[in-house]
């Protein structure tokens, strides 16, 4: 019985190396999980099953489904906002690039609010909903059951009573502390309520390690917001270990506001396994301003890593400067190499992270990439003052992308993200000022302090790398 039992465990061990050759998405990854596979099955075995996966099943076919359901609106969309596209000859080759890679036009005439930190955020928010005449879609990461969630939750309730349609989204691993009786109060209200829900059938029982990291709100399918804001009182400086929550989210008001909304629609599907009839699929311009915008979403069911693409394609066009800001920084190596070709070519690269952790493992990690990456000119800052959260990246004075991505493999692989694009100069120019305010809230990380640190922490730094895939 025993020897049935171990020779099963290994075959197992086996059965799934073969797999991890065959789907993983890096050859490191392959090599780390056959090896651990065959040599420790009887530990490696689960850990791959829930954490090695790195495609998201069923969701492509959900998505595929949705897009059939509404076919005909998508063939209006196309057909409403070619109206609104920017123009070949207003584009650069890496406009042209990403557009090609999302499968998605830069959009024109559209309006936009950069909302520095949670005050400003949540108020625009609450107005927005204040506001809203037909329906609102909301999806969330992390939706706490506490002052501000009460408070965004009463809001929604008054707007149902009032006979706006409101469909919440939360993922439900953040999620996992939001109490039943919060949800039911506005289910009660007839708020549709769905958990994005990674482990809905037999075949997607092992997917826990994938998350919904998007934050979206929309409104009428005339206004957006996207950016790093969850639900929760931390995200307005109300949390004593954290303090200060340094965030950064964005109001979009124009016809991108469509892209987001179809962005929204495709989770919702996936998560409630119906379509949302109701909503408003005409682009409605912004008469104020002519910004225009990129809507990049990306997730572990994209044939290609669109996030990943994104960042190196950005790093790779800058011939200025580069500066990206992020919680956390455990990025591959091919987003550290176009850094570090970035920096020999003299450009100015900058990338602001936290001093102050969230995660021991992903502060300790980041470590490890310092001293490679700043031998040629890639320069790292530290704020200092309370804990920066948001995922922002200024390319030349021209580009500048704000949304729910951050620099390490859950982000560029295995969540569902959303990133917010603008080709703008005076856009760029507010995203500049906000960040050279970090930066003076900052200070520099010398390669020099590093080397310097004893032998104990060099061997944490790297033994917390090599979690980096499930980071």
């Amino acid at each position: 019985m025993l020897f049935t039992f171990v020779l099963l465990v290994y075959v197992l061990g086996i059965l799934s190396a073969f797999n991890a050759v065959m789907t993983a998405r890096t050859s490191q990854g392959a090599t780390a999980w056959v090896i651990s596979l065959i040599t420790l099955p009887y530990i490696a075995i689960p850990l791959y099953w829930f954490f090695g996966r790195s495609k998201f099943n069923g969701y492509t076919t959900a998505r595929k489904e949705a897009e059939k359901l509404v076919d005909e609106k998508l063939q209006n969309i196309v057909t409403q906002t070619i109206s609104h596209t920017a123009t070949e000859d207003s584009m650069n080759i890496f406009d042209t690039t990403v557009q090609q890679l999302v499968n998605m036009p830069y959009l024109q005439e559209n309006a936009l609010d950069l909302l520095i930190d949670g005050e400003k955020t949540f108020q625009s928010i609450l107005v927005g909903i204040e506001e809203a005449k037909k329906y609102i879609l909301l999806e969330f990461y992390i939706v706490r059951d506490d002052n501000l969630g009460h408070q965004i939750q009463q809001s929604l309730i008054k707007k149902a009573n009032e006979g706006v349609k409101i469909h919440f989204l939360y993922d439900e691993i953040g999620s996992y502390e939001l109490s039943q009786d919060f949800l039911d109060e506005m289910q009660k209200a007839g708020i549709e309520v769905y958990n994005f829900h990674t482990q809905k059938s037999v075949k997607n029982r092992f997917q826990i390690n994938f998350r919904n990291h998007r934050k979206i709100v929309v409104v009428d399918g005339k206004s957006a917001w996207v950016g790093g804001h969850n639900i929760g009182d931390e995200y307005l400086s109300k949390e004593k270990k954290f303090g200060h929550w340094r965030d950064t989210h964005l109001k979009i008001t124009g016809p991108a506001v469509i892209a987001i909304q179809k962005t929204f629609i495709e989770d919702w599907y996936w998560a409630a396994e119906y379509f949302i009839a109701h909503l408003q699929w005409t682009p409605i311009t912004s008469k104020t301003e002519n910004k225009k915008v990129l809507i990049v979403p990306s997730s572990p069911a994209d044939v290609l890593e669109t996030a990943s693409l994104m960042f190196i394609e950005a790093i790779n066009a800058a011939t200025k400067r580069i500066w990206i800001s992020s919680p956390y920084f455990v990025p591959d190596n091919a987003i550290i190499q176009a850094l570090q070709l970035a920096g020999l070519r003299g450009v100015d690269v900058r990338i602001l992270i936290p001093k102050k952790p969230d995660h021991l493992l992903v502060y300790l990690a980041a470590f490890t990439y310092f001293e490679n990456a700043g031998i040629t000119g890639v320069r790292f800052f530290r704020y200092s003052d309370g804990f920066l959260h948001q995922k922002v990246m200024l390319i030349d004075n021209s580009h500048a992308a704000i949304g729910t991505v951050n620099l390490d493999n859950r982000s560029l692989r295995l969540n569902f993200e959303i990133t917010v694009l603008v080709a703008d100069d005076s856009f760029s120019k507010k995203v500049k000022e906000m960040l050279e305010n970090d930066f003076k809230h900052s200070s520099e990380v010398k390669i020099e302090a590093i080397e310097k640190q004893p032998f104990l922490f060099k061997l944490a730094t790297r033994l917390a790398r090599l979690t980096s895939p499930v980071l």
